[in-house]
C-alpha cells in the first residue's frame, strides 16, 4: 500500500473512531448526565386533584340545590328529605345502618368474586376454543338477559331467602356477562404479528396465553371487574329486598320506607352508595398497583 493510501487509511480510522466516541459520549448525555426535571411528581399529583375538581364541584352544587329546594319549596320529607336529615340520621342510625351494610357487602364481595373467577376462567377457555365461543356466546347472552328481580325469588327458594349464598349467586349471575365479555375481548384483540413472532420462538398455547393474551387483555379485565362492583352491590340488594336476613341492608330499606321513614331508607341508600364507590375505588387502586409497568397505565 502506498504511503498516501496508508495516510488516507488511518485519517478514515480516526475519524470513524472519534465519531464512535462521539455518538458513545452522545448516549450517555442522554441516559446518564441528563438532570431529572424538578416537580414532576407534584405535577402529576395536582393534575390528578385538578381531574376530580370538576367533579367535587358539581356534586357540592347538586347538594346545596337538593338543600335549597327541598327547603324552598316545602316539600315533605316522605318525598324527599333534605341532605342535611339525611346526613343526621347517618349519625344518629350509625350502628345499625352500617353493621347493615356490611352484612350486604359480604354478599356482593362473595358474589363478586364467584362471579369474576368463572367469567376469567371461561374467557380463557372460549378464547382457546373459538368453535366453542361460537356455540355458547349466545347462551351466555341469553343468560344476561334474564331479569334480575324474576330470578332474586328463585335462588331464594334453592339456596334460602336468609342465606348469604343466595343473594350471591345474584351478585354473581350479574358480574359474570360483563367480566366475561371484556376479558374475551382482551383476549382475542391480540394482533396477528405478535402472535406468529411467539410462534416463530417455538411457543406453545400456554406460552402464548401467558406472554401475549393474558397481558393484553388486563385493561379489558380490570374494566369488566370495576363495572362488577357496582352490579355486585345491586345484586345483593335485589336479593334482600325480595328475602333476606334482618341484618341486611336491602331488608333495613325494604323496612323503613314500608313505615314511611323515609329519611332513614334515604340514608341506607347513601350506606350502600358510599360501600359501591369504595369497592370500585379499591379495585382501581389495585390496577393502579399492579398495572404501573402496562403501556395503558403510562402517563406523560
Amino acid at each position: 500500500m502506498s504511503s498516501s493510501g496508508r495516510t488516507g487509511f488511518a485519517r478514515a480510522a480516526v475519524c470513524t473512531d472519534r465519531s464512535t466516541r462521539s455518538a458513545f459520549e452522545d448516549a450517555a448525555v442522554s441516559t446518564v448526565v441528563e438532570p431529572i426535571p424538578r416537580g414532576t411528581l407534584g405535577r402529576r399529583v395536582g393534575r390528578r386533584l385538578g381531574d376530580w375538581a370538576p367533579a367535587v364541584v358539581v356534586f357540592a352544587v347538586g347538594i346545596a340545590l337538593w338543600e335549597g329546594l327541598v327547603r324552598g319549596l316545602n316539600i315533605q320529607e316522605f318525598l324527599l328529605p333534605p341532605p342535611s336529615e339525611i346526613v343526621q340520621t347517618l349519625w344518629t342510625e350509625r350502628d345499625t345502618l352500617w353493621s347493615a351494610g356490611w352484612f350486604t357487602f359480604q354478599e356482593a364481595l362473595g358474589g363478586w368474586l364467584i362471579g369474576c373467577s368463572v367469567a376469567i376462567l371461561t374467557a380463557l377457555v372460549l378464547a382457546r376454543w373459538r368453535t366453542l365461543s361460537t356455540a355458547l356466546m349466545p347462551f351466555a347472552i341469553a343468560a344476561n338477559a334474564i331479569p334480575i328481580i324474576a330470578f332474586a325469588p328463585i335462588t331464594n327458594n334453592w339456596f334460602g331467602a336468609l342465606n348469604q349464598s343466595s343473594k350471591m349467586v345474584i351478585a354473581a349471575v350479574l358480574c359474570y356477562f360483563p367480566v366475561l365479555v371484556n376479558t374475551l375481548r382482551g383476549l382475542t384483540s391480540v394482533r396477528p404479528q405478535q402472535i406468529e413472532l411467539m410462534r416463530s420462538y417455538a411457543a406453545g398455547e400456554v406460552e402464548i396465553f401467558r406472554r401475549v393474551r393474558i397481558p393484553n387483555a388486563l385493561p379489558y379485565i380490570f374494566t369488566g371487574l370495576k363495572v362488577a362492583t357496582v352490579l355486585a352491590m345491586i345484586g345483593a340488594i335485589v336479593g334482600d329486598w325480595f328475602g333476606g336476613s334482618l341484618d341486611a341492608l336491602g331488608v333495613e330499606i325494604q323496612r323503613q320506607a314500608g313505615v314511611f321513614a323515609f329519611t332513614e331508607a334515604w340514608a341506607a341508600i347513601v350506606v350502600a352508595s358510599v360501600l359501591g364507590i369504595a369497592f370500585y375505588t379499591a379495585v382501581a387502586i389495585v390496577e393502579r398497583l399492579t398495572m404501573g409497568w402496562h403501556p395503558s397505565a403510562r402517563t406523560e
